[in-house]
């Protein structure tokens, strides 16, 4: 008697070929041994596949509806009556042939494959301190690291010599581990990485003694980095491939080298221009003079100082702050160097000294110095003050 095919997937004689996949689609989310381990799950199953390769072949199924078994003697078996899963390694397999990878089960039937030992190395980072005239003028350095270097045992394998890798026997190399977990969905199948051999499909049996099978050891060495002149608090200069060598022998990250700027006694920076104050007497100020001042470069300039300088008086400089650099390194001009006057007023004056600012003072009429408060003309020293903020 032919088997009822239809009957089996559980769909009509005039099914269309998308609803027969559907159906089957259906059934082995449900049946297939990977996710189902009864055993008459099992035989179910192998019943729907065989049913689901005569209904999606067009001849086969032809001689179905014409009341035959494609399946009988032999007929169109292609792989025999062994085994009920040819055409599918797993479910998978399945999902691939349906899906196009196993996406559509939610995590059922992997596909990563094993994680590689080696792994690129991680970036380092250290910290270079500056002073303001190095950071002026540029230098080259070398600099002691402590970072994760190549293994001269193993070469970065992390076997002892004359060993090798070994695959997983948990994972059988595949370098994940599957579960099965009972859902509102039914069962589900999940993959999550073989804690054996951490994903890796292999482990090493003999380690090598130096890195203890990690492929790397850490050592001090020294490197040598080149701060472009300009350079400034918190810049970074890179150097390829000089950083922490990767797990398994990896390749290195890269050696960032962060500049710290100490502050200098006398300027203050700001980007490329240089502040400084230059405390000046009183009488200095009223009379002008001219200051011999230094410079970051050790170059002596000479600042006039007009008559009647006042406090807050800047006097700009171009070209004597610090070098200007560019992204590509190149120094391109320099700022310019900021001289901000602080006029001085003697705290402590002798018997002279003081006779002497008297008569000045009543010579220039400044022994009641007019701070009246009505003055509507200018006059008196707030109503000035009240006129220079915009007064009410």
């Amino acid at each position: 008697m032919a088997r009822d095919y239809y009957g089996l997937l559980g769909v009509n004689t005039d099914a269309s070929g998308d609803e027969i996949k559907r159906a089957y689609r259906r059934l082995a989310r449900e049946l297939h041994p990977d996710v189902n381990p009864d055993p008459q799950a099992r035989e179910r199953f192998a019943e729907v596949t065989k049913a689901y390769e005569v209904l999606s072949d067009p001849e086969k199924r032809r001689i179905v509806d014409l009341g035959g078994d494609p399946l009988d003697n032999g007929a169109g078996r292609g792989g025999g009556a062994g085994d009920p899963f040819a055409g599918f390694g797993g479910l998978g397999d399945i999902m691939d042939a349906f899906f196009g990878g196993a996406a559509g089960m939610g995590g059922m039937g992997g596909g990563r494959g094993p994680r590689s030992r080696v792994q690129p190395g991680a970036d380092a980072l250290i910290r270079m301190r500056l002073t303001m005239e190095e950071c002026a003028a540029g230098l080259t350095k070398e600099l002691t690291v402590d970072t994760a270097v190549l293994c001269s045992e193993c070469t970065g394998s992390g076997c002892a010599p004359g060993t090798e890798p070994s695959m997983c026997d948990i994972c059988g190399g595949r370098g994940e581990v599957q579960s099965v977990q009972r859902s509102f969905l039914g069962q589900v199948v999940t993959s999550r990485p073989c804690p054996n051999c951490r994903g890796q499909g292999q482990v090493i049996p003999d380690p090598c003694r130096q890195c203890g099978g990690d492929g790397r050891v850490r050592a001090r060495r020294s490197v040598t980095v080149k701060m472009p002149a300009g350079v400034a608090d918190g810049m970074r200069v890179r150097l390829a491939g000089q950083g922490e060598v990767g797990p398994g022998g990896g390749p290195a990250g890269d050696l960032y080298v962060e500049v710290e700027e100490a502050p200098h006694e006398v300027f203050t920076r700001e980007g490329v221009d240089l502040h400084c104050v230059l405390p000046l007497p009183m009488t200095a100020a009223a009379l002008g003079t001219t200051v011999r001042l230094p410079t970051l470069t050790d170059d002596v300039i000479e600042l006039d100082v007009e008559p009647g300088t006042q406090t807050g008086k800047v006097h700009t400089l171009r070209g004597k702050g610090m070098p200007r650099l560019r992204s590509s390194g190149r120094v391109d001009g320099r700022g310019d160097m900021m001289v901000h006057i602080e006029v001085v007023t003697p705290t402590k004056l002798d018997a002279k000294q003081t006779e002497l600012l008297r008569e000045l003072a009543a010579l220039r009429g400044d022994e009641q110095p007019d701070v009246a408060m009505n003055g509507r003309n200018g006059g008196g020293l707030f109503s000035r003050l009240r006129g220079g903020r915009g007064g009410r």
